[in-house]
């Protein structure tokens, strides 16, 4: 699904066969201004998708952008307006806004993890722990936060986790049959293989075939250990247990990413309101 094809479908799912309380209540020639206002601090994200919802309900609806993606907020800012029929605005905000809070929340709280481990190299990485059907709205939300996107779906990349280990015969077999896949299919995408201790990262290591070695639920110690080994023969990923209270001690071990699913999962929205004034 693209962005407009999402905003259409959003729309049909929240107007139906018409938005019966503003066409029952203001008068169909009826214009005025709406701004969107901040009413919590951090960082807001979903201001180009709001355009493109604007746009998608009414071509002749005005707006003036005064923050952009990406960019701090406090309370009490206004990052837009927009001008035009009252109706058209009404019918747009509840789509807006529920994007937008939820956009605005996830970079919010990526930002708070990006920042932990500056100066440390490492990548902070979203997961596919994400709403179903909004996942591309989440994943552009990590973006404007500062972190990097992981894998979007099963199709862009071979992530071997632990229940494909188990299930094929163990690591060996599992990276084995990835790389045959691969070339009987003439594909060219990655492959990373989940490790859950030394002696995995070794038998991983020795096959040659992965691009990247996860380093799933290690300690910062076990890491740094894991690295020795790695000796930067492939790129590393640390995953599991690792939250913002313990993450700069896991960037300050070397490893190149950080998967975070608490970016997408739990992350509570950024309160914005649309009011007309």
């Amino acid at each position: 699904m693209d962005i407009k094809q999402f905003i259409s479908e959003s729309l049909k799912e929240d107007i139906g066969i018409g938005d019966h309380t503003s066409l029952s209540t203001i008068d169909a020639d009826k214009n005025g201004k709406a701004k969107l206002l901040v009413k919590d601090n951090g960082v807001i994200a979903g201001v180009e998708l709001a355009l493109e919802i604007f746009s998608a309900v009414d071509q002749n609806l005005n707006i003036e952008k005064f923050i952009n993606d990406g960019d701090k907020v406090k309370l009490g800012d206004i990052v837009f307006t927009v001008e035009g029929s009252v109706r058209s605005i009404l019918m747009a905000e509840r789509l807006v806004l529920n994007c937008m809070q939820r956009m605005s929340g996830i970079a919010t709280t990526t930002h708070k993890y990006v920042e932990a481990v500056a100066g440390t190299g490492v990548k902070i990485l979203d997961t596919r722990k994400t709403t179903p059907l909004i996942r591309m709205l989440e994943k552009w939300a990590v973006k404007i936060g500062g972190g990097h996107n992981h894998r979007f779906g099963l199709y862009d990349m071979i992530l071997i986790k632990d229940n494909h280990n188990d299930s094929s015969g163990g690591i060996t077999a599992s990276l084995q049959k990835a790389k045959a896949y691969i070339t009987k299919n003439n594909l060219n995408i990655p492959i990373e293989v989940e490790t859950r201790n030394l002696d995995e990262v070794k038998e991983a290591l020795q096959q040659g075939i992965a691009d990247r070695i996860m380093l799933d639920n290690f300690t910062p110690d076990q890491i740094r250990e894991a690295l020795k080994i790695i000796n930067k023969q492939v790129t590393t990923e640390a995953s599991g247990g690792i939250t913002i209270t313990n993450l700069r001690e896991y960037a300050e071990t070397g490893v190149d990413y950080i998967s975070i699913g608490a970016l997408t999962h739990s992350v509570k929205s950024l309160d914005l309101s649309l009011k007309i004034f």
